[in-house]
């Protein structure tokens, strides 16, 4: 079987993704600054493109994997019910930063494509990157935005967020896990959040917490500026 034939297999994309994987992980441990994600991300891009092997190729295998976002997501919820006390004591406190870093991320968003003159297509495509990619999708597919631009910039949002977002906090002083969790899930999602939970479990409840909360936030608050858009 030549390597185009082989590409044209499920087995392709699934054994390329974790090989990848397995080689970011373990420069991760070394380098810790090199998120697994992105470096595993960049090196599956690489081998397409040496080889030429077309995109739709390796998605053969690439949607099974995607299939596990839906139960890994699910998963989420084992944290939050084991932290589910702590995070009661603290709601009011978590709702308000959620919903002050949803509206944030949509007005700075907007405001960044109306200053550098874009339209209002990619406005509705850039203003829901900040939550989970399939409410981002739906959001900018039934705006009239552009889904497939919007996921490109959901998964930037969460990257960014994911390698630079904790060390930013501690920078600016925020060590506390509750607030440490409510900032990422409200600004870099599932990302984010498989990057806290690595450091600490309540974080990561938190941060599960806030990614589901801030999707409906933005889902709710979407409709009045949709119409105002148009």
């Amino acid at each position: 079987m030549t390597l185009d034939e082989f590409a044209r297999q499920p087995l392709f994309g699934i054994a390329l993704s974790l090989i990848c994987y397995t080689i970011a992980l373990t420069l991760n441990r070394r380098r810790a600054w090199l998120h697994p994600l992105f470096l595993s991300s960049g090196l599956i891009i690489m081998f397409l493109l040496l080889a030429q092997i077309p995109y739709e190729a390796y998605q053969q295998g690439g949607d099974m994997l995607v299939f596990f976002l839906g139960p890994a997501t699910v998963a989420l919820g084992i944290p939050l019910y084991k932290n589910a006390l702590r995070i009661r004591k603290h709601l009011r406190s978590i709702l308000g930063g959620i919903t002050a870093g949803t509206v944030s991320a949509l007005l700075l968003s907007a405001g960044f494509v109306w200053s550098l003159g874009g339209s209002k297509e990619m406005m509705l495509t850039m203003m829901p990157k900040s939550v989970t990619s399939p409410i981002a999708l739906e959001i900018s597919r039934q705006a009239g935005g552009i889904p497939e631009l919007t996921a490109v910039l959901t998964v930037l949002t969460g990257l960014i967020g994911s390698m630079f977002g904790p060390y930013l906090l501690r920078k600016c002083g925020v060590r506390d896990d509750i607030s440490i969790g409510t900032a990422m899930g409200t600004a870099a999602h599932g990302i984010g959040t498989a990057r806290i939970i690595r450091d600490s479990e309540l974080q990561g409840s938190i941060s599960g917490f806030a990614m589901g909360i801030a999707a409906i936030i933005t889902s709710i608050l979407f409709i009045p500026l949709y119409a105002w858009l148009h």
